[in-house]
């Protein structure tokens, strides 16, 4: 193949950016993809599969619900079959469209296994036989995969990764997840909603660590209602396949205990595809954990090689790859100063939704950062209390003498919709003034920004706030 620019090994939510973001700056580019359909695992088995399922199985529980109004519905009939290929219907309309979108701004798309075989050339091997690609830079966006321990490796069926649980084989009778993170969550979500008697086990004291434990409080009180089980500071030790189940040996408070599930999905984190990519050809270096050694413009030591993503590690998200995307590219075209790295939120699609952006109330006291912290509790909320909705808090973290935004949280309905405007406060240097001069419609969750920010000079409207006397 001629030379070419830049070459894109991955066609995730980071590289796909990458070689758009390139092809605008009228480079030729060249997208390297194993897979069939674009997109990565966000894309395919991911982000988009978890949320549709999220989404659909929302419908079964605000029915369920609705009986409180006076509004009854029949037991929620599940056809698995359409389920899933309502879900997959979704996937290819958004691959389809992202290939659409790589053919319009001129990307080539090659679909095949890349691998360096110099700092400046790839070979691609399709099923028409290996391809040469020479280029002049090239990004690495190759992502992420579940990770599953050896001892829960024991070759069964019935022993999930979050792939095979977005494929919806079965609704299992009982279902164990072992791990408490955001995957095991929300994973966990879905399929009680569909029926499944849900037993997470977490090993650390919470779930969803990183989040602040208010943050969190209302997701873990939601999961114990509806789940079968949350344990904590439990751990798994053995996995036996017996055919129809799986037999679990676990421990909790030092006891040991024998248990059978149907199946077992294994949420334990992930680990970046990073092997077997040929950087043995190049000076690109990988750290302990198989994540690309790069510098704040996402360069490795090999000046050619850019690494972006999950490859490149820090926090695994889709927005935060395409970010790096943008960031590499911008360097490599000499437009580093018109992209900045920006605030990165974090959201948890549980029930209720989790979000949070800059600086958390956690890492403020493990830094020793002197904050104000002002929350304004939903149960105040005349929106949140009209949808049924009053789990939920919104949590601004303040620099004490400037009122300054440091940092936003927010657990409740919608929460990951909402958290856009905590980012532009901290990226734009807003203080509670500013936001409790700035009026948000009525009602609505987002004036809980407003009601929070006010709280912060002691004269929210909603809430009562009793005034200190010496």
């Amino acid at each position: 193949m001629d030379q070419i620019d830049i070459a894109v090994l991955g066609a995730g939510p980071g590289g796909y950016a990458a070689a758009f973001f390139a092809a605008d700056l009228g480079r030729r580019v060249v997208l390297v993809e194993q897979a069939a359909r674009l997109g990565g695992v966000c894309l395919n088995s991911g982000c988009i599969p978890s949320k549709a399922l999220l989404h659909a199985t929302h419908m079964v529980s605000a029915a369920r619900e609705s009986a409180a109004r006076g509004i009854r519905f029949g037991e929620a009939q599940i056809e698995l079959a359409v389920l899933r290929a309502w879900k997959d219907g979704i996937l290819t309309k958004l691959g389809a469209g992202v290939a659409q979108l790589a053919q319009r701004r001129g990307v080539q798309v090659v679909q095949g296994r890349g691998r360096f075989t110099s700092p400046n050339q790839l070979e691609v091997r399709t099923a028409d036989g290996a391809r040469e690609v020479r280029f002049a830079h090239a990004i690495i966006a190759t992502g992420s995969r579940p990770v599953l321990p050896r001892k829960f490796d024991i070759g069964s069926a019935r022993v999930m990764t979050s792939t095979e649980a977005l494929d919806l084989a079965e609704i299992p009778g009982e279902l164990l997840i072992v791990g408490g993170g955001y995957i095991g969550m929300e994973l966990g979500t879905v399929y009680s909603a569909l029926g499944s008697r849900v037993t997470v086990v977490e090993a650390l004291d919470t779930i969803l660590a990183g989040a602040d434990a208010d943050l969190v409080r209302p997701v873990l009180a939601w999961a114990r209602r509806h789940f079968k089980e949350v344990r904590l500071k439990a751990r798994v030790t053995v996995l036996a396949d017996e055919g129809a189940q799986v037999r679990v040996t676990m421990e909790s408070d030092g006891n040991v205990s024998e248990e059978r599930f149907d199946r077992v999905l294994v949420a334990v984190g992930r680990e970046p595809n990073t092997a077997d990519l040929g950087l043995e050809c190049t000076r690109a270096e990988r750290d302990a954990k198989g994540f690309i050694v790069v510098d704040e413009q996402q360069r490795t030591a090999e000046p050619a090689l850019f690494a972006i993503g999950d490859a490149a590690g820090g926090l695994l998200l889709a927005h935060k790859a395409a970010r790096d995307a943008r960031i590499a590219v911008a360097a490599i075209t000499g437009h580093a100063d018109d992209v900045r790295r920006g605030v990165i939120p974090a959201v948890v699609f549980t029930d209720p939704e989790v979000a949070w952006c800059g600086l958390t109330e956690g890492e403020a006291e493990a830094r020793g950062v002197a904050v104000q912290v002002v929350k304004f509790p939903w149960g105040a909320s005349g929106r949140a209390l009209s949808m049924d909705r009053t789990d939920g808090v919104t949590k601004l973290v303040l620099e004490p003498a400037t009122g300054r935004v440091l940092g936003v949280g927010i657990v409740g309905q919608g929460a990951g919709e909402l958290i856009a405007e905590g980012v532009v406060a901290v990226e734009q240097g807003t203080t509670a003034k500013d936001l409790a001069n700035s009026i948000h419609p009525h009602p609505t969750l987002s004036e809980s920004y407003m009601e929070a920010a006010e709280m912060f000079f002691g004269r929210s409207t909603h809430t009562f706030i009793r005034k200190r006397t010496v």
